[in-house]
Order: structure tokens, then sequence, then C-alpha cells
């Protein structure tokens, strides 16, 4: 059965890489993949707001998201994915929820192809999103 709830997930890139979580082997969906930081958008919250709480829980930074709508939305078995690029961002990310995530890794385009992805549909976007956007964000 197709959920209807929305998952929030940010595209964050630095000097050419961009920033995957290895989720945690003890997690109920996609353990031991990798994704992008984010979460579920609670009622009430928008997607942006949703993606700015999340990136602070799991990852310890301030974000400001791309006013043009998210980058990719697929459907899997339980939700609605939605990518957004984050147009800068402030702080040093970290792994803010060890319960969540094993590990956070800047990751170049090359890298991509090897990795387990939660969501292997987003893999052509990420790749193109790094070779047009490869600078480092603006500061916050």
């Amino acid at each position: 059965m197709i959920g209807t709830g929305t998952v929030v997930a940010g595209v964050l890139i630095r000097d050419g890489r961009l920033l995957l979580c290895h989720r945690s082997k003890g997690r109920v969906r996609y353990p031991d993949y990798w994704s992008l930081p984010g979460g579920k958008v609670e009622p009430g919250e928008s997607s942006r707001d949703a993606l700015r709480r999340e990136l602070r829980e799991e990852i310890g930074v301030d974000a400001a998201i791309s006013r043009d709508g998210p980058l990719q939305a697929i459907r899997d078995d339980a939700y609605v994915v939605e990518a957004w690029f984050v147009d800068q961002f402030t702080g040093e990310p970290v792994n803010a929820a060890p319960e969540e995530h094993s590990a956070i890794a800047w990751v170049g385009a090359a890298e991509l192809k090897y990795l387990r992805l939660a969501h292997p549909e987003h893999l052509s976007l990420l790749i193109r999103t790094l070779e047009g956007r490869s600078g480092t964000p603006r500061p916050g």
C-alpha cells in the first residue's frame, strides 16, 4: 500500500561533494543504506520548515532552502520523498543524531554509484546537481 506522508531530504554541496548520511543498521526503513539528511513532515508544517528542522536535528546546521521547489519528488512504498537544494547553510555538519545515522560523509559524483542509496532514483539527479553546482554554498 502506498502511503500519503511526505519526507523531505536536503541536497547540501560543498567543494564539489554531496553530504550523505549512513543509516544505522537498527533502522526499520533502509538500514545500512546511505541517504540525504532529512525526515518526515509533521502535521501543519511546510516542507521547507520540516527540512530546516530536520537539518538542525540530524546534522546541526541552519539552512536556507531553495525557493524553486523540490528538485525531485519520488514515491516509495510509504512516502513521497522530496529532494530540496539547500542554497546555503551555517555551521559545520556533524552526526547530531547517532541513533539514526552511524556516519555522515561528503561524497563526490564518482563515489555515488558505488554506494547503496536508500532511494537510487535520486542518483542521476544528484550527479547532475553535483556537476552543475560544485562550488561552495554562499555563507549564511
